[in-house]
């Protein structure tokens, strides 16, 4: 929907404000990595009329130690003597079991800094166990939000911001070769990574049941396939 370019010697804190001006935020939910989990972005976002669910992690090490510590207090009586809510989903597949936990709770009082967060109202965590190989690994994550309670709407922002990574980055990696790019100058990077992504968006939206890879494949071997692509449709 929109993109913009890290400056030299920048990173993504500095880039995501100018990104979040170029989309309508009202009514949304916009997730953000860690790096994102900053107070500015969060008050611009609610400015702009839209909803924050952002990853906590040890760069606002007083917030993350506070929620991570009111969370672990509640698992002593399984979040009994809170209204928290819980949602629980799992799936088979690819060789492996999946199951995720996901609770959100009503913002406490006694979490930090609290009123520095525009619209902070609830936290959440977001517990996740695979099954493969015979093989149990768990990771944990934390979120604050502006959302109110609601736990399926925390779980759908969670996964979805989490699916992007597969459906999106690791498919720009993998397939299209973006961390290969030889392309040294900033404008024609620019451009050719939004051609990547308008390019996957196309493909994704074919319904042909095959891989991203090979619906690339048969636009270069068959133009009538590359024509239902472009023009988005099927004969």
């Amino acid at each position: 929907m929109a993109q913009t370019a890290c400056e030299e010697k920048s990173n993504e804190i500095t880039a995501i404000p100018e990104a979040l001006k170029l989309v309508n935020c009202k009514g949304a939910i916009i997730t953000i990595d860690a790096m994102g989990c900053q107070k500015a972005i969060a008050n611009q976002i609610v400015e702009q009329g839209g909803d924050y669910v952002l990853a906590l992690k040890g760069n606002h090490e007083k917030l993350h130690h506070a929620v991570k510590e009111y969370v672990d207090a509640q698992l002593d009586d399984d979040f009994k003597s809170i209204p928290a809510r819980r949602h629980m989903t799992e799936e088979t597949g690819h060789g492996r079991e999946e199951r995720r936990i996901y609770v959100q709770m009503p913002l406490p009082k006694e979490i930090v800094s609290q009123h520095e967060w525009t619209g902070l109202k609830t936290i959440g965590v977001a517990m996740l166990t695979t099954v493969k190989n015979k093989k149990t690994t768990s990771d944990v994550r934390y979120f604050i939000s502006s959302l109110t309670m609601g736990v399926k709407e925390f779980a759908r922002s969670v996964r979805g911001h989490w699916a992007i990574e597969n459906s999106c980055h690791w498919i720009l990696d993998m397939v299209f070769r973006e961390d290969e790019s030889r392309i040294r100058q900033e404008w024609i990077r620019e451009s050719f990574a939004w051609l990547n992504k308008f390019t996957l968006s196309l493909l994704k939206q074919h319904p042909a049941k095959q891989s991203i890879a090979m619906k690339r494949r048969r636009c270069a071997w068959n133009e009538d396939f590359l024509w239902e692509v472009l023009t988005n449709s099927v004969a």
